[in-house]
């Protein structure tokens, strides 16, 4: 059995994020509705699904800025 490459399924994650992160966007007001419940309950909402896009990338720059932070703190 072969080895996951992990850096090639955090780039296949993040591919596939960034489709429906831009269908939910974007693309869903130019596209007829689809019958996937969470990508039609991402392009009829008109707030949430901002919050839900954004909460990834703000999560992963606090876990970043929380690390160098105590790198500083334990190095000093």
């Amino acid at each position: 059995m072969a080895e996951i490459d992990h850096g090639q399924a955090i780039i296949a994650f993040c591919i596939v994020f960034f489709i429906i992160a831009s269908y939910a966007v974007f693309f869903s007001a130019f596209l007829p509705n689809t019958e996937i419940p969470i990508l039609r309950a991402l392009a009829e909402d008109t707030h949430y699904k901002y919050f839900f896009i954004l909460i990834i990338p703000t999560t992963f720059y606090f876990v970043i800025a929380n690390w160098v932070g105590w790198q500083y703190y334990s190095n000093s």
